[in-house]
This record gives C-alpha cells, sequence and structure tokens, in this order.
C-alpha cells in the first residue's frame, strides 16, 4: 500500500509538473487522468501492476 500511494504522489508530482512548465496542456492532462482512472477499472490493471512491481524490484536490486 505505501509504495502505491507513493508512486500515485510521484505521478500527480510529474502531471502537476508538466502542466506548470506547459509541456502538456489541460485537456491533455485531463485524457491522462481518465485514462489511468478506466484503465485501473480493467484486466489490464493486474499486468501494469506486476510490470511496475517487476521495475521496481529491478532497480532495488542495482543498489544492493
Amino acid at each position: 500500500m505505501v509504495l502505491t500511494v507513493s508512486l500515485v504522489l510521484l505521478f500527480g508530482v510529474l502531471l502537476a509538473l508538466l502542466l506548470r512548465f506547459k509541456a502538456l496542456g489541460a485537456g491533455a492532462a485531463a485524457v491522462a487522468v481518465l485514462f489511468g482512472f478506466y484503465l485501473a477499472d480493467t484486466e489490464a490493471r493486474s499486468t501494469v501492476n506486476n510490470l511496475t512491481t517487476a521495475v521496481i524490484t529491478a532497480i532495488s536490486s542495482i543498489d544492493s
């Protein structure tokens, strides 16, 4: 759960920075948020979650 909250916070900050520096328009940001929201309600949720977990595990094993 802590990992999920951290990633949500990270992605939220990245989205805010993209909006702040006008690298992403408000309409595109809304589409990105809605896409993520609806993607979380599909069967792809477990695949995305597994991929994210694998990448984080791989990154953390590099430091060790």
